[in-house]
Formats: structure tokens, sequence, C-alpha cells
């Protein structure tokens, strides 16, 4: 079998999750405010999505060192994802939706850590970039964000369900073509894990990158919201996140000859430098149609920084540990990031509109630039294999 062949279902299963992803991240909150929730309630929504995650990652990272396998743990998840996505729709009312949300998130949330750990192994055991095959997760997103946006502006918000187990389905049934990672090591135990806690560079670095990835997430969650505050509708926000998505699947094909010539480090504070001045722009401006033009500068940002930091933390832990060390990086990232960021926006949105929640934002992607640049000083870095 080629090394093409091989990877083919992993690259598709990154692109239908990636497709059910996009319909949560840009549609969501308009779903909800269909069903009468405001900004500060759909903010608690939002941020019970990353307090699964915290409880839901590592707990499938350990679960998938443990036993060996990122497949099978994968097929639990994507199924999980199935039935209880059904559930979630159903709900009516804050407190029955936040329920059935966190047992949704609790299925949902690892299977893209799970996938970008198993994706990051395939291509060291292969010798190929891995933002090659990460790449086909950014054009699952841009394929759905486009094509669902339309359909959701013809048909409705309410029906957002549907595309959503369409893409599921996908990628429930890629899944099981998947090939699993070889690990020749004893199973983790959970000492282990004391490893990772004790390493200062690394845990550092999840703290201050904590201050990007914060606003990263408020704008996943609320930029949608803002569209619609400037004048915007369903299909202008899908075209939002297909300009973003598409520059970030150029940046995942092309990184891999980037990193070659600099350090990993460099491209992390880099993007930091350039999520501050979009957040900037973005507060500034009075039409969606700024927010659209400036979108490409998610692929120089997310996909930058995102594609960096896994690099720079795969160095950093060891093998053994790699599903539990990539799994608590995605809880910074996607988790702690998302409670505060989910909060903090819908309570910013709610109150002063999204200019003044993008300037904050800009804020906190200063912070945590400034924080890194200090970080890349320091003696302790050096302990790192970064």
């Amino acid at each position: 079998m080629t090394n093409n062949q091989s990877l083919t279902p992993l690259k598709m299963l990154l692109f239908s999750f990636h497709a059910t992803n996009t319909i949560i991240l840009s549609y969501l909150p308009l779903y909800l405010e269909y069903k009468g929730l405001n900004g500060t309630e759909i903010g608690w929504v939002l941020a019970v999505g990353p307090l699964a995650a915290i409880v839901a990652q590592p707990f499938w990272g350990y679960m998938s060192d443990k036993y060996k396998t990122v497949k099978y743990i994968l097929l639990i998840c994507i199924i999980g994802l199935l039935l209880s996505s059904v559930v979630f729709f159903q709900m009516n009312g804050l407190v029955a939706i936040l329920l059935a949300g966190f047992v949704f998130y609790f299925f949902t949330s690892p299977i893209g850590g799970l996938g970008d750990s198993l994706g990051q192994r395939r291509a060291d055991d292969l010798n190929v970039s891995f933002g090659a095959i990460r790449t086909w997760g950014s054009i699952g997103f841009a394929v759905s964000s486009l094509i669902v946006g339309q359909i959701l502006t013809e048909i409705g918000i309410e029906y957002m369900i549907w595309p959503y187990l369409f893409f599921g389905t996908i990628a429930l049934i890629v899944a099981l073509r998947l090939t699993d990672v070889n690990v020749e090591s004893d199973p983790v135990q959970f000492r282990d894990i004391k490893k990772l806690i004790q390493n200062k560079p690394y845990i550092l670095f999840l703290f201050f990158i904590m201050f990007i990835t914060t606003s990263h997430r408020a704008s996943d969650s609320f930029i949608g919201l803002y569209i619609t505050q400037l004048g915007g509708n369903e299909g202008l926000v899908g075209v939002a996140w297909f300009v973003g998505v598409a520059s970030e699947a150029l940046v995942f094909a092309f990184a891999g000859k980037w990193f070659r010539r600099y350090r990993t480090l460099i491209f992390v504070i880099f993007a930091g430098a350039v999520y501050t001045i979009r957040w900037f722009i973005y507060a500034a401006v009075d039409d969606p149609i700024y927010i659209i033009l400036f979108q490409f500068l998610h692929g120089i940002t997310f996909g930058v920084f995102y594609l960096a930091a896994l690099e720079y933390v795969t160095r950093m832990i060891p093998k053994l540990l790699q599903s539990t060390g990539h799994l608590m990086f995605y809880s910074v990232f996607f988790g702690f990031s998302g409670i505060i960021g989910s909060l903090i926006g819908g309570a910013l949105i709610d109150s002063y509109g999204g200019g003044a929640l993008y300037a904050v934002m800009g804020g906190f992607s200063l912070t945590g630039t400034l924080l890194l640049l200090a970080y890349h000083a320091l003696p302790i870095k050096k302990t790192s294999r970064g």
C-alpha cells in the first residue's frame, strides 16, 4: 500500500469531521438565537463545549495511550457524536440545552485532537508533512462553510441538524478504514502523566499561549453574531468562514517548507503579533464586508499558530505520552480558552457590542505575544527540545 493510499481514510476523516465542526462553530450561535437565547445565554452554552473538553480530552487521550489505539477511540467518539447530536438539537430551554450540550461535546471535542495526533504520528512514520495531511481538515471546513451557509439561508437555521448528520455519517464510514498507530512501548500508566505536569517549559508555554487562544476562541464563537450585528446574513457568515479557512488550507499545505528554515517558536510569536493586528482591525470596522476582506489573515494567524505550537509541544513530550500531551494542548487551545472566550465574549457582545469584544481580544493577544517573547528569552526554555 502506498503512503497516499494509507493516508486517504485519515484525510477524509479530517475533511468530514471539520465539515461538521464548521456547522457548529459558524451556525450554532445563530441557531441558539433562533431558539430564543440572548448573547449571555449563548455564551453559557458555548462555554459548555470547552468545559466538557477539559474533562473529555485528557480522558480520551489517556485511554488512547493506555490501550495503544487512536482508531478505536475515534470510532467510539464519532458514534457518540451522532447519537448525542440528535438529542442535543431536540432540546428547548437553557438548562436542557446545557445538559445535552455537555454530553454532545464530551464525545465531539476529542475527535479533532485525536485526528491531529494520529496525523502527526503518521506523518512522522511516513516522513511526510503533517500540514499536507491537516490541510484536508481545512478544505472540509471551507467547503462546508460555503455550501451549508447557502443551504441554511434557503431552508432556515432550524434545519442545521441535517447537514451535520450527513457529514458525521461520512466521518464514521471513513474512520472504519483508518490505519492505526503502532506503539511499541508499554501502555501508559497514570503516574506517567506527572511527567507532563512537571515539565516546566511545556506548562509555561501552554499558559502563555492561552491569552492568544482565548481571543481566537472568542472570535470563533461570536464572529457570526458580529457579522449579523453589522447587517450581514447566514450566507455572508459562510463566506467569511470560507475565506478564512481557504487561507488556512494554503498555510497547512505549504507549512512544512517554512518550518525547516526557522525555529517553530518564532512562528508562534509572529502569529500572535498578527492576531493582535487582526483583532484591532475588526474592532474598528463598521461594515461586514471588511470582516470578509480581512479573513485571509485567519490562515496566517490560526494556521501558522496552530501548526507551529503543535510541532513545538510534540518536541517537548515523550513518545509514550503523545496522545495525552497533544490533548492537554488541545484542552488549553479549545478548552480553557474556549470557556473564558465564550463567557467574556457573550457578556461583552451583549452589553457593548462586537467592536468592544474585538478590542478586548486585541489586548489579550498582545499580552500573550509579549509573554511568549519573554519565554523565548528565558533560560528555562532551553531544557526543551524546541
